[in-house]
Parts: C-alpha cells; sequence; structure tokens
C-alpha cells in the first residue's frame, strides 16, 4: 500500500529533492532558455486573461483567470476548469476550445501561487482554494458550474464540489492526485528542507528533474513538444525572484499531505467522471476505481495506454468522452 500511496504525492510534484540525483544520461539543461517570470507573463495563454484583486493572510493578491465565452450559440451551461500543480491554465487550449465549439463558456482561473497569479508566501490549502474559485464565480455571476479538474486540480474539483454542492452541476476528476491518505506512510519533509534542498540543486538537475516529471506523465509516448512543457518550468528557476517561487513551491506541494481530500469524495451530490489515462502508475486504475465507487454518484472511464495528461497525449479521445458526459 504504501507504493500506491507515494504515487498520490510524487506524481504532482516537479522534480525537485526527489530527483536531486539525477543520472547524467539525461539531458543537460538547455542554454536558450532565458530567464522566464514566475507569474509567467512571458507563457502564451489561449485566451485573454483578467485579474480579481484579493486579500489573503494580510496580503493583497490577484487571482489571474480567463472568461471564454461560446463559439456560436450558447447552451447556458459554464464549465470551470481547474490545472494540475506544476500546469497554469495555458495548457487547457484543447479542451477550452473544444467546450466552446460546443456552446459552453468556459472559466478557467490560475490559483493563487500558480501560473499568472500572485505567488504570496502563504499557508496553502484546498479550502482556501476552492473559496477564492468560488468567490470568482460569484463574482462573474455564475451560479451553477460544471467542475473539471485535473492531477492536482482533481483534489480541489473534489473539495470545491463537496464544499459548495449548490453550485455544482457536474464533477469531473482527470488523473487526480491525492488519491490515498498518505500522512502516516510517507516521512514529513519540512518547507524549509525542501526550499534548502531546491537551491541547492545545479541547473542540470533542475532541469532534468523537470524533465523527469514531464517524461513520466507520458509514458512510452514522448514526443519533442512536450519538452515545451520541462522548459516551462525551468525557466523561472534562471529568474531573480527564482527562490521565491522555490519557497511557494515548497509549501504547496504539502497539500497532499497536510490537506488529504479522501474523506471528501462521500460528500459529492453531483454526478461525477472519474476519468484518467491507466498507465498514470501502475495502481491508478485501482485507485480510481476506489474514488469511483465512493462518490455516491461517481462514474469510471479508464483510458487504455494513456499517462497522466490524456488531455495533451489524446486531445480527441479525452474531450469526445468529456463531452459525452455532460450531455448524457
Amino acid at each position: 500500500m504504501a507504493n500506491l500511496s507515494r504515487r498520490g504525492v510524487i506524481a504532482g510534484l516537479a522534480g525537485t529533492v526527489a530527483f536531486a540525483q539525477a543520472p547524467n544520461s539525461l539531458p543537460q539543461a538547455p542554454g536558450d532558455v532565458a530567464p522566464g517570470s514566475i507569474t509567467y507573463e512571458d507563457i502564451a495563454y489561449p485566451h485573454p486573461v483578467k485579474f480579481m484583486p484579493l486579500t489573503l493572510y494580510g496580503q493583497d493578491v490577484r487571482l489571474a483567470y480567463m472568461d471564454v465565452p461560446a463559439a456560436g450559440a450558447a447552451n447556458g451551461r459554464i464549465v470551470t476548469l481547474l490545472h494540475g500543480m506544476n500546469f497554469g491554465g495555458f495548457y487547457f487550449g484543447g479542451p477550452i476550445e473544444a467546450l466552446r465549439k460546443s456552446g459552453y463558456r468556459v472559466i478557467v482561473p490560475d490559483q493563487i501561487g500558480f501560473g499568472r497569479s500572485s505567488k504570496p508566501i502563504i499557508p496553502y490549502n484546498f479550502h482556501d482554494m476552492a473559496a477564492n474559485t468560488r468567490k470568482l464565480l460569484a463574482s462573474l455571476g455564475v451560479t451553477k458550474s460544471i467542475i473539471v479538474g485535473h492531477s492536482m486540480g482533481g483534489m480541489l474539483g473534489a473539495r470545491f464540489s463537496a464544499s459548495y454542492p449548490d453550485v455544482v452541476e457536474r464533477t469531473v476528476l482527470c488523473n487526480a492526485i491525492g488519491l490515498t491518505d498518505v500522512r502516516w506512510q510517507t516521512p514529513w519533509t519540512t518547507a524549509d528542507e525542501a526550499y534548502k534542498a531546491t537551491l541547492a540543486q545545479t541547473r542540470d538537475q533542475l532541469y532534468q528533474g523537470f524533465r523527469q516529471t514531464i517524461e513520466r506523465y507520458f509514458p512510452d509516448a514522448w514526443k519533442p513538444e512536450y519538452e515545451k512543457y520541462a522548459r516551462i518550468m525551468y525557466a523561472p528557476t534562471l529568474s531573480a525572484d527564482w527562490p521565491r517561487l522555490a519557497m511557494v513551491r515548497a509549501i504547496y506541494r504539502q497539500m497532499p499531505y497536510l490537506d488529504p481530500v479522501v474523506y471528501d469524495w462521500a460528500h459529492i451530490k453531483s454526478r461525477t467522471l472519474v476519468i484518467g489515462g491507466e498507465r498514470d502508475g501502475e495502481n491508478f486504475p485501482a485507485l480510481a476505481t476506489h474514488v469511483a465507487r465512493t462518490i455516491p454518484h461517481g462514474e469510471l472511464k479508464l483510458i487504455p495506454s494513456v499517462g497522466h495528461v490524456p488531455h495533451l497525449q489524446v486531445p480527441d479521445i479525452f474531450e469526445t468522452e468529456l463531452l459525452k458526459f455532460l450531455i448524457s
């Protein structure tokens, strides 16, 4: 069972402490990557980004989001997409387009600490993220939404759906992490320890860790275009602001350990699709099956020969299954 639990944590991590001893056979850090902004201003987003002001733990911050209208005739339904731990809303371009062409309005927040949102040093947790997402929807006049969460966003999607059932029309949890409660099975690492270990790494070690993470996401299906995600993760390490982001990352990586959502599933009232690539770790099918059975109105769809990010690896299959669930 320790193996199962560990997968729930490391699937969302981005190659720092765990990969401090990356093998020499991995590629060296590319020399053509420019220092990247820790708030991703240099990363192209598929649609215009807006900002909502918030005050968290006495700090004034802003939450970035995309609010994309339906293309053509609107069906009156809204989908909120929740990103994973190593991403921001920028990687949802495909699902956004498929949904808007089918008549959905699509809202895509970058959670505080991620993407183009502020990077405060605060105690990150899913309760705050869910509350911030609820505030965003309320500010946009949204009273009902379909919630679709990927990876860490799957954990957040579970917390949001359990906490705000009156707002949720349906829920989709895609390759969620945190599928077990690891608190008594995985050694604790403090944020300070993780932060110091991260800053002690060489550029090669940092890049190799990010590259390993992306390779693990796409088992036996590596394509050169996937490397851009490793480069996106690596670029901020060259910035003068990297120490701040390194500390923020050290804190929010503790969320699967400190704030498990395994007890939220039974409280999700909406009809829910648990979907994911069956190659996302050897135990993902069994764990996903357990999640779907625990959710009162849960359904399961495993995609054969696919890893952690189906909407990038097999977009046609993922979008077809998503839309089929939403209209069924």
